[in-house]
Parts: C-alpha cells; sequence; structure tokens
C-alpha cells in the first residue's frame, strides 16, 4: 500500500521529522484559502502516486493569490501520467541551498534492510544509481539488533554529509529506520531533504509504502488505504478483487491476463524477449469463472495505454470452457471490439474451449510463443 505525500508526512511529522506546513485542498477555493494562511512562496503539488511530478507539471510554485489560482485550475483534474489529480497538497515554500536522498528500503540480495543517503537529492534515486553509484553512500542493517547510532554516522560521513547538518540528517534516517520497522514498510525515503539558508534541515518530499500483507497489525495505516488508490484502475481493481498482488499497472502496450502468479509473470519475460512492453500484471488466480475472466478483460480494456491483450491459460482448477465463455461474454458486449486480443488455452477442458470460443472476436494460438508474438505484432501495428 502506497501512502500519498501528505498521508505520509503526516506520519513523520507525527515521529518529530521536520516537515513544512502544509494545507490539503481539493478545490480552487481551498488552494487560495491554503495560501493565504501559510503565506507565501508556496508550493501546489499534486496528489498522485507517480514520479517526476514537477516535470510533468504537477508541483507549481506560486508568489502570489493569483498564481496560487491559477496554479490550482491547472493541476486540480489535471491528467498526470496517466492519473486524475483529485488534490493537491498545499505547502510552505523552503528557501534551500542544498539537497540530500534519504531512505531504507529492503536489500533482497543481502536479505537485510539497507539505510542509504546521498547528497545528490532532488534526482531520481533510480537514476543516481545507475549513472553515479558511488554517490550513494549505503549501510546493511541487522533486522536482529536494528540501527545503531554509530551506524546512522558511519552512513552520514561516507555520503559526504557537511559536519554542521550531520547530526540532524542522521536523526532523520534514525526515525525513518524506526518507522520502517515499526510500521511494516517495505520503502521509505525523503527525495529530497532540503538544508535551508537558515541551516534547518526539512524534510520537503515523503514517500512511505507498507506490505499489504503486514496491514492487519497496522490498522490506523490501514485507515488510510481507500485514499491511496493511484488511480480509476486501482479502485476498479479492488471492485473487482484483483487488489493487491493481483493486478500491477506498468508501462507497456501489451496487456496480459493469466491464471497463476508464475505463467503470467513468464508472459511479462516473453513479451519482452520478442520485443514488446508488458502494460499489466494480471493473474485472474485458480478456478476463475466466466464473470471473473470477463472482469479481467474489462480491466485491461480500461487502460489507454493497452494496444492489445493476451490470454495465457493453462487450466489446472481453472476450466478452459469457463475462460473462453467468459471471453465470449465480455467480448460480446462490445459493437467493435476496442483491442485486438490473442488467446492461448492449455490443459483442463482447453479442447472444449477453443470450440467454444468466438473465433470472429479473438486470435487464437496454439503455442504460448506463438500467442505472444501476435500481441506483440497487434501492439506495434497500432503504434506504427
Amino acid at each position: 500500500m502506497k501512502l500519498h505525500e501528505y498521508q505520509a508526512k503526516e506520519v513523520f511529522a507525527d515521529a518529530g521529522i521536520p516537515v513544512p506546513e502544509s494545507r490539503l485542498a481539493s478545490s480552487v477555493e481551498a488552494v487560495v484559502e491554503a495560501v493565504g494562511e501559510i503565506g507565501f512562496p508556496a508550493a501546489v503539488k499534486a496528489q498522485v502516486h507517480v514520479g517526476g511530478r514537477g516535470k510533468a507539471g504537477g508541483i507549481e510554485i506560486v508568489t502570489s493569490e493569483a498564481e496560487a489560482r491559477e496554479a490550482a485550475e491547472s493541476i486540480l483534474g489535471m491528467d498526470l501520467k496517466g492519473y486524475t489529480v483529485e488534490r493537491v497538497l498545499v505547502e510552505a515554500g523552503v528557501d534551500f541551498v542544498d539537497e540530500l536522498y534519504v531512505g531504507v528500503t529492503m536489500d533482497r540480495a543481502a536479505g537485510e534492510p539497507v539505510a542509504m543517503i546521498s547528497t545528490e537529492g532532488g534526482v531520481d534515486i533510480e537514476t543516481v544509481a545507475e549513472e553515479t553509484p558511488e554517490a550513494i553512500a549505503r549501510e546493511q542493517i541487522d533486522p536482529a539488533f536494528g540501527m545503531h547510532p554509530y551506524e546512522s554516522r558511519k552512513v552520514v560521513y561516507e555520503a559526504g554529509v557537511e559536519q554542521q547538518f550531520a547530526g540532524d540528517v542522521a536523526s532523520i534516517l534514525r526515525t525513518l529506520f524506526d518507522l520502517y520497522e515499526d510500521s511494516d514498510a517495505s520503502e521509505i525515503e525523503v527525495n529530497p531533504v532540503m538544508i535551508t539558508s537558515d541551516d534547518e534541515v526539512v524534510a520537503a518530499d515523503a514517500v512511505m509504502n507498507i506490505d499489504d500483507d503486514a496491514l492487519f497489525r497496522q490498522p490506523e495505516l490501514a485507515e488510510m488505504e481507500e485514499e491511496s488508490f493511484e488511480n480509476d484502475l486501482e479502485r476498479k481493481a479492488s471492485e473487482y478483487g484483483f487488489e493487491g498482488a493481483n493486478y500491477v499497472r506498468l508501462s507497456g502496450d501489451v496487456g496480459i491476463i493469466g491464471n497463476g502468479a508464475g505463467l503470467v509473470m513468464t508472459t511479462l519475460d516473453l513479451v519482452d524477449y520478442y520485443g514488446g512492453t508488458p502494460a499489466n500484471f494480471l493473474d485472474i488466480g485458480g478456478g476463475a469463472k466466466a464473470e471473473r475472466v470477463a472482469n479481467a478483460l474489462d480491466m485491461v480494456f480500461s487502460d489507454e495505454n493497452v494496444d492489445s491483450v493476451v490470454f495465457n491459460i493453462f487450466g489446472g482448477i481453472t476450466r478452459g470452457d469457463e475462460v473462453a465463455k467468459g471471453i465470449n461474454e465480455a467480448l460480446e458486449q462490445f459493437d467493435e471490439i476496442p483491442k485486438p486480443v490473442t488467446v492461448r488455452l492449455a490443459g483442463t477442458r482447453a479442447e472444449e474451449g477453443m470450440e467454444i470460443l468466438n473465433t470472429d472476436l479473438v486470435t487464437v494460438e496454439k503455442t504460448l510463443e506463438s500467442a505472444v508474438q501476435r500481441a506483440v505484432a497487434d501492439a506495434a501495428e497500432v503504434n506504427e
């Protein structure tokens, strides 16, 4: 579960991490009222789960009421990388002289949490890790003992943080680690931590993702879940019972539906192998009935990035004829099929399913490889 920036900052502030004064607003008038209370300059920041909001026009710095109104009218309701902006965070401007990255995540290779600091804050940390990995100081933390003060000081020193700010930055890192452990987080970071012209250290951004499987232990955080959907697709996924790991939206144009995580992952890999880009991960699970299959198709068709769809079904508990019924029921609702659909069925009642499938509506392939190649080619043809 991803928290919005405003939610994460509430958690950070309660834990003692300095954050700028802010107000949440969902209308133009609320934005104008908020900047009137906070003062100028102020930042108007879209509250959606995407990176690069500033570059995409989702963050504006305003210095007057007129600018605040204009920014609110521009950002509220805008389509930001496929997500509709419904709320903005109005935040006091920070006069900064330097930016840092501070974060904690799980190093799956080492099987331990890793604390990280970089003096190249304000930039996508993935870009820094790829282009200048030496700019990120790292410290593995033994989860049995937690973060010792000397470990936070060590990583701050190795990052090259100026001595006069080292104590404050180390304190933020230790607090983030405590939150990471206590909240069952999978990732927690501030990018950037700003050094102000008044020599203060402030968390100007906030990222906090919680392990879905641990939400039963985090009732206060779980209450924020309903507000944390990324977009209409996330809401629809929850309504259809595809929440959590069953549905993940990706950035490509080939929609993928399968029954079983391993089967779907294999399909994703093959799409990439044959030169395509996956648009999603969608696992309908074992024993899926016709209605669930139809819902899955509706999910994928609703994604404007999808140009073609591939079904990869291997019948065990799931019956091929039930899947075929679901595909037919979903597609027969359309006067014109919105995206080309390719189906591969194997296993339990696959032959019966192949006979049921309306081949006027779908393309049927006998092998997974040929089905993926067909879907990739269909997507490429749309983009020609």
